[in-house]
């Protein structure tokens, strides 16, 4: 009898055991069941307002790769909402939307604000010292340009965070209503050009207007001004310079160096999550090539175009043009660092870097287009 009433104790505490096993099995599983089961609530993604300084074109289209970048990488948490010209303020104000915060960010040029301070077209439409964009650029990024900026900025009382990038070609010395042989021919030529280039070619003699792209081709053909440019055979073509004029100048020292400006409110940036400022940096770095893989082929393409469909007569501008240039910029920088010890500054450092990299890249590189004429003609 004892030894049933102990079966019977132990066959209780074995069912006992293994109910309590299975109530805490099944508690668990609902837990789990109902985390999985629970409506998924979506964190509203940082959305920033940011403003180009591109109404159309292939520039409004580069603007559009970088943004699409950051969102992608962003996955869902940052967005960028991208507004085209004129939309909150004009190209003029954008600057200042942004310092303000009216506007969250900016895709635009350097040279579109320099009337603030003559430094900042150095860090997109200053001397040549042998460079192009590329190496304008690695200053900027690891010559101490960067700082200098930032340095600037604060001076300046800017609240503003900006990443450079998309290496320009040099710009074309531009549309005239004759083929320019000489620097003589263009003295006293109303022509459009901004940033510092405008100082250079009023001390070249000419009578330089600033005009934002759009009314360039507008201004040429009703005789305001003489001769113009813009940047390069897409946009120009896209402008319809070659209604107003069959005569075009490559190469020149007057912007041959430029990049793209993408700024930001510094206390908006500053309050996102340290990847979506990773985010917003990388994607400028990655835009850097996208640019220049993307917008060579196209200018190419369209260069053919001017040529072949619209009868436009292409020139590469004389040497002598050019060297003329150069003496200009000489007169330009040495007046500004005369007054502006700051401008000094930069125009130092940008010369101790290009001396290095450059008689390192000058040396090493062969003579490309000697390459080009034993292939091509």
């Amino acid at each position: 009898m004892l030894k049933k009433i102990a079966t019977d104790v132990k066959s209780v505490k074995k069912d006992v055991i293994s109910r309590r096993k299975f109530m805490r099995g099944t508690a668990v599983a609902g837990v789990a069941a109902g985390t999985l089961a629970a409506p998924h609530i979506a964190t509203a993604a940082t959305v920033l307002k940011v403003q180009a300084a591109w109404g159309g074109g292939i520039f409004l289209e580069n603007a559009k790769s970088y943004v699409d970048r950051v969102n992608k990488m962003a996955g869902g948490g940052l967005k960028i909402d991208l507004l085209s010209v004129n939309s909150v303020v004009k190209t003029s104000q954008m600057q200042d939307a942004v310092h303000r915060g009216v506007l969250d960010g900016a895709h635009y040029v350097p040279a579109y604000w320099y009337s603030k301070s003559p430094t900042a077209s150095l860090f997109g439409t200053g001397p040549c010292f042998g460079w192009s964009a590329q190496e304008m650029l690695g200053w900027i990024h690891y010559g101490g340009g960067m700082d200098l900026f930032n340095e600037l900025m604060g001076t300046l009382g800017l609240n503003l965070v900006s990443f450079f990038n998309s290496p320009m070609p040099a710009q074309p010395l531009g549309w005239f209503k004759e083929k320019i042989n000489s620097s003589s021919q263009m003295k006293g030529l109303k022509y459009r050009t901004v940033g510092l280039a405008a100082d250079v070619l009023n001390e070249m003699g000419m009578s330089v207007v600033q005009l934002p792209g759009g009314e360039i081709q507008p201004a040429m053909k009703s005789g305001l001004i003489d001769a113009a440019e813009f940047n390069n055979p897409t946009s120009d073509s896209d402008f319809g310079m070659q209604d107003v004029s069959k005569h075009y100048h490559l190469a020149s020292f007057h912007q041959s160096q430029e990049c793209f400006e993408v700024t930001f409110n510094a206390r908006k940036f500053n309050a996102l999550a340290k990847e979506q400022q990773a985010i917003l940096k990388y994607a400028s770095e990655a835009e850097n090539s996208n640019f220049y893989w993307h917008n060579t082929l196209r200018y190419a393409d369209d260069l053919v175009k001017l040529k072949e469909k619209h009868g436009v007569s292409v020139y590469r501008t004389p040497d002598s043009v050019m060297s003329d240039q150069m003496k200009a910029w000489d007169v330009v920088v040495d007046r500004i660092s005369a007054k502006d010890p700051f401008f000094a500054k930069v125009i130092k450092s940008q010369k101790v870097y290009a001396k290095k990299v450059m008689n390192y890249l000058l040396l090493n590189q062969p003579d490309y287009g000697m390459a080009y004429k034993h292939h091509f003609g």
